[in-house]
């Protein structure tokens, strides 16, 4: 339902700015902490900043719900979160300190533990959004409901500001672990996958996965739960495969490059390219040469070197998914997304996809050709 009534000033500028872009025939980039600037194709239009929109509207942990602004810088949330021994699951990379709520959940993007916990876009139970022209619309709530239908709020992770502005937002978190403990195997890259699958059918306290190698490489993979469940899990793994238990602080560390991206495999040189390819998790390894980053349990795949658009979106097809060009040289190829009409089998989406842009931006505000 849209809102007219009592607005701040904060939110009578951003209506104000976007029924000014609307009649005029701008478009509009939404920014939070501007962390995310380089991800996406590049972007047109004048900048609609959000930072100044922030603070936590409602937090009680025992509801294991937040709510907040869209330009809450996440430092803010995750210390709230971590006073009460709670935590986003998806573990969603920040790629700098002033980053917000907001650009996190419109970026889309999850860390270490979206193998094993869930995507962004599944901890989202409500939404409120100011739309082409400039009316506030709420969707979702505070509590997690099964009902009949599409649920809308699950459409801005990943939108990449270009469906509206997001106001604001209601994650699902979930208590920190009990214990955690990383192990640290040996494997060829067949036998990671294989060992990952196996390892996720069993009743073990898989919290994230991570194989780094070319040949030979290092399969990292963490539990978290109950003390118990992970002491157990620790004895059986060790007893049947030969590895080793990763010093807690040190484990820490290792996660963390993961989810940011600081870790040395992803320092890309100015002639590098960076591959991100979503694919079912028991694809055998794609036929790439050089060193790959495997992780949510071989569902998602990076590849660091030359590679063609064209023959990328092939092996993520061929693979049951998709490719997308993260970071690097991007004037190698047309577009850092795979469009909906590239494949078969979503390009009937793309039409839906259409329709519910209009609806939301009919005159085009947001449509910054950010993304496909």
């Amino acid at each position: 339902m849209a809102e007219h009534i009592n607005l701040d000033p904060a939110l009578q500028q951003f209506r104000s700015q976007i029924q000014e872009a609307a009649s005029s025939g701008k478009k509009l980039q939404i920014i939070g902490g501007n962390t995310k600037s380089w991800y996406g194709d590049p972007a047109q239009g004048e900048y609609l900043y959000t930072s100044g929109y922030s603070g936590i509207v409602d937090y009680q942990p025992a509801e294991l719900v937040i709510t907040a602004k869209a330009g809450t810088p996440m430092v803010e949330i995750e210390q709230a979160l971590a006073e009460a021994a709670q935590m986003f699951p998806f573990e969603p990379p920040l790629f700098g300190s002033n980053a917000t709520i907001g650009g996190v959940v419109c970026a889309g993007l999850s860390g270490p533990g979206r193998g094993q916990s869930g995507a962004l876009r599944d901890f989202i139970l409500g939404v409120k959004v100011m739309d082409g022209r400039g009316d506030i619309v709420t969707f979702g709530g505070q509590v997690m409901k099964n009902v009949a239908g599409y649920d809308v709020s699950r459409l801005l992770p990943g939108s990449m500001g270009t469906l509206g502005l997001l106001l604001e937002v209601s994650i699902k978190v979930l208590p920190l672990p009990a214990k955690t403990r990383t192990l640290c195997f040996e494997y060829n890259q067949e036998q990671a996958i294989e060992q990952m699958n196996r390892w996720a059918g069993l009743p073990l306290p898989l919290s994230a996965s991570c194989w780094i190698g070319e040949s030979i490489g290092r399969l990292m993979l963490r539990l978290g739960g109950a003390n118990a469940a992970v002491e157990s899990a620790t004895e059986k793994m060790l007893a049947q495969y030969p590895g080793q238990v990763i010093e807690d602080e040190q484990a820490s560390q290792f996660w963390q490059s993961i989810k940011e991206q600081t870790h040395p495999y992803f320092q890309c040189k100015a002639e590098d390219t960076l591959w991100r390819f979503a694919v079912n998790p028991l694809s055998a390894p794609l036929p790439l040469h050089g060193e790959t980053c495997i992780e949510w349990l071989g569902g998602q795949r990076w590849f660091k070197g030359p590679l063609e658009q064209a023959q990328a979106n092939t092996l993520a097809q061929e693979n049951g998914g998709h490719a997308s060009l993260f970071r690097g040289n991007k004037s190698q190829v047309s577009s850092v997304f795979t469009s909906l009409r590239d494949r078969p089998l979503t390009a009937p989406l793309a039409i839906v996809q259409e329709r519910i842009r209009n609806a939301f931006d009919p005159n085009g505000v947001f449509k910054t050709n950010r993304m496909p």
